[in-house]
């Protein structure tokens, strides 16, 4: 029978993206375990790029604390309080962030959401889609292979928030008859880009 007095027993489970740790014989080994860990599991999810307009702030601040509490890099492009400013201009920044490919996916929010996708959708290579629930969410990047998603701060409530953007995060792009359809949005683009 083999000796196992100097294994190490690591327990991991995860609530608010938090571990516990457990290592009865080498407490140093837990703390470099933990941030092993931790490191390889933020490393591995996209970067994501928020942003919002006054009306949809609240529900951004709690998409953003929901995004980081879950290990995601997240970078925040405004608007950072509740003074009214003009939806467009966050909705640009966020669509310029994902198709510069500085960050992988964005969220955007304003009262409907209509006017965020609207305005994302005018950046070249931006394909937001507004959703309104989890199936939405999920079909966006399925079927549309939608890299920006667009919310409704005064439509959904924070909970609907948080599992439309873990639906839109969870979801990959299917292919096949739809990467059809994604070349055809994407040709509209250049063809788009050459008349002007």
């Amino acid at each position: 029978m083999a000796n196992l007095d100097h294994l190490a027993i690591v327990t991991y489970t995860s609530q608010d993206s938090k571990s516990i740790f457990k290592n009865w014989n080498s407490p140093p080994d837990s703390d470099r375990i933990a941030s092993v860990s931790l490191l390889a599991e933020s490393s591995s999810k996209p970067r994501i790029v928020v942003g919002s307009d006054h009306a949809g702030f609240r529900a951004k601040e709690t998409i953003k604390k929901y995004l980081e509490g879950a290990g995601y890099r997240v970078e925040d492009v405004g608007t950072h309080s509740e003074e009214s400013v003009d939806y467009p201009d966050y909705a640009k920044a966020v669509g310029e962030r994902v198709a510069a490919g500085n960050d992988s996916l964005g969220v955007v929010v304003c009262g409907t959401g209509i006017g965020v996708s609207i305005a994302a959708n005018k950046v070249e290579g931006i394909r937001a889609a507004l959703a309104h629930d989890s199936l939405t969410a999920r079909r966006a990047r399925e079927h549309n292979d939608a890299n920006v998603i667009a919310l409704g701060g005064k439509v959904v409530g924070e909970d609907e928030a948080i599992a439309i953007v873990q639906e839109f995060l969870g979801a990959t792009f299917a292919g096949g008859r739809h990467q059809r359809r994604v070349d055809k949005i994407s040709e509209m683009d250049r063809v788009r880009e050459h008349q002007t």
